[in-house]
C-alpha cells in the first residue's frame, strides 16, 4: 500500500479536500434516517427482542451488547426496526448530554434480530462505504459539528434529524474509501488485540483478589468466622479498627500551588491515579491528604473509586481521606480491600439519598474482612501491584495506538495524505 501527500485541494463546506473528492450532505449518502421503537415492559418471552439504547454506545464507537435489555415488540413493527449489518446508530436523545451524537456501526454478532430504541437514530448508508462513514462520524470534524450545535442558544439536548442530515461529509471515490478503511482497520485490529489482553489481565486480577483476600498465601488450615472461612492465623477486623478518617480541612490557595484530586480524576477499579489538577480555580474548603493516604469516593460507591496516593495535596469532599494504622494494616493492602466485591456490596447497601447516593465513613468503618499478618499483607499487595503494573502498561499501549489512529484519521479522512489505489 502506497501513501502520498496531496498537493491539490479545493474549498468545501468541511474545509479543504482533494480536487478529486466531493463534499456531500449526510442526507445524500444515506437511504434512511429514523428513530427506533421502545416496546412494552422488559421481557424474556419469545415475542421479545434486544433493544439497543444510548447507554450501549461506547465512547470509541462500539456497541456493548452485554447489557442490552429485551422488550416485547409487536410483530408488525419488528421488521421495520430490525438492524442490518452496516447500519449506523446515533444517540439522538439522552439524559446525559455528553452521549448525544455518539455513533456506532452495527455488526450482527449472532445473526439474531436486534432493534434500536426511540432515543436512537439509525442511518442506513447508500452509495458509500459504511465503515468509511462510521470513521468520519468518530472524527474531529464530526465532533466539531456537534460542538457547534452545542453552542446554539438552546444547547444540544436532542439531536434533530433535520440538523443532523445537513452534516457535510467527505466523499472520495469508493475504491479510495475502501483503501482508507483498510488502513484504519489494521490499527483497529491492533487496538482490539490489546483490548483482549487487558480483558484477560483484568479477569486475572479479579480472580487473584478474590483468592488472596480470602484464602491468603500458602495456608492449609482454615477456620469458620462471621465472614466465612479464613486462614487460621488471620484475624477478623473492622475497617474502622485498622484505619482512620483524616478530616484536615484546608482552604485552597487559588494560586495553583496545591495538587487537587476530585472524583473525576479517579478511574473506576484502578488503585492509583496519574490524573489531577491544581487548586487554581477551587474555591470551597477541601480535605488535605498525604503520601500513603487512601482517597475513597463515597458518592455512588458502585463506581468503585479508591486510590492510594504517593504525594500530598487536597481532595474533593466527595472523597474520604483514609489513613491506615500501619502497625495493624498496610495501606497497600487496604486499597485492595476497598476494591473487593464484598466491600463494594457493603458500601452500596449503606448509601442514602436518591439522586446522589452516598455512603459515609461511619457506615463503611463497620465493614469486616480477613486481616493477615503485616508480612503476608505485603506479599499480597506486591502480587496485586505487579498485575496492576501490567495493566497500566497495556492501557498505555492502547492509548498510544488510539493516538496513532486519531492522527491517521485526521490525515486520511481529509485527504491530506492519500492512499494510492490501482
Amino acid at each position: 500500500m502506497i501513501f502520498y501527500k496531496e498537493n491539490e485541494f479545493q474549498d468545501s463546506p468541511i474545509g479543504k479536500i482533494p480536487k478529486e473528492w466531493e463534499s456531500r450532505s449526510l442526507k445524500n449518502v444515506v437511504a434512511s434516517c429514523e428513530n427506533g421503537v421502545w416496546g412494552d415492559e422488559p421481557s424474556s418471552s419469545d415475542d421479545s427482542y434486544p433493544v439497543i439504547r444510548s447507554t450501549e454506545i461506547t465512547h470509541d464507537g462500539k456497541i456493548d451488547l452485554s447489557s442490552v435489555a429485551r422488550r416485547k415488540i409487536p410483530e408488525e413493527r419488528v421488521e421495520r426496526y430490525a438492524l442490518e449489518n452496516g447500519d449506523i446508530l446515533v444517540v439522538g436523545s439522552s439524559g446525559s448530554a455528553h452521549l448525544i451524537g455518539r455513533t456506532a456501526l452495527f455488526l450482527n454478532p449472532d445473526n439474531g434480530k436486534y432493534l434500536f430504541s426511540n432515543f436512537m437514530i439509525r442511518i442506513r448508508p447508500r452509495n458509500t462505504n459504511p465503515y468509511f462513514l462510521h470513521y468520519f462520524l468518530n472524527s474531529g470534524k464530526y465532533f466539531g459539528f456537534l460542538r457547534r450545535l452545542q453552542q446554539t442558544s438552546t444547547g444540544l439536548r436532542n439531536l434533530q434529524k433535520k440538523e443532523f442530515l445537513r452534516l457535510n461529509v467527505p466523499f472520495p471515490p469508493l475504491p479510495e474509501q475502501k483503501a482508507v478503511v483498510g488502513v484504519l482497520g489494521v490499527v483497529d485490529s491492533a487496538i482490539g488485540l490489546v483490548d483482549r489482553v487487558i480483558w484477560k489481565t483484568e479477569r486475572l486480577k479479579k480472580g487473584l483478589m478474590q483468592t488472596l483476600l480470602t484464602r491468603g498465601i500458602g495456608h492449609n488450615e482454615y477456620k469458620d468466622t462471621p465472614i466465612g472461612k479464613t486462614p487460621k492465623t488471620w484475624q477478623t477486623a473492622e475497617l474502622g479498627g485498622v484505619c482512620n478518617q483524616r478530616s484536615e480541612i484546608i482552604q485552597p490557595s487559588r494560586e495553583g500551588t496545591n495538587i487537587f484530586i476530585g472524583l473525576e480524576h479517579i478511574t473506576s477499579g484502578e488503585v492509583t491515579t496519574h490524573s489531577y489538577s491544581s487548586d487554581l480555580d477551587i474555591r470551597s474548603s477541601k480535605f488535605r491528604f498525604y503520601p500513603k493516604d487512601i482517597l475513597y469516593g463515597k458518592l455512588r460507591p458502585y463506581l468503585d473509586k479508591a486510590v492510594l496516593v504517593d504525594f500530598d495535596g487536597i481532595s474533593s469532599t466527595d472523597l474520604l481521606v483514609l489513613t491506615a494504622q500501619k502497625e495493624k494494616a498496610l495501606p497497600e493492602f487496604l486499597i485492595y480491600v476497598l476494591h473487593s466485591s464484598e466491600f463494594i456490596k457493603h458500601a452500596i447497601a449503606t448509601t442514602t439519598g436518591t439522586n446522589h447516593p452516598r455512603t459515609s465513613w461511619k457506615a463503611i468503618s463497620k465493614f469486616e474482612f480477613g486481616l493477615p499478618q503485616p508480612s503476608e499483607q505485603q506479599r499480597i499487595a506486591e502480587i496485586l501491584f505487579a498485575v496492576n503494573k501490567k495493566l497500566d502498561l497495556e492501557r498505555k499501549e492502547k492509548a498510544r495506538l488510539e493516538r496513532v489512529k486519531r492522527g491517521l484519521m485526521d490525515l486520511l479522512l481529509t485527504g491530506k495524505v492519500r492512499v494510492k489505489v490501482d
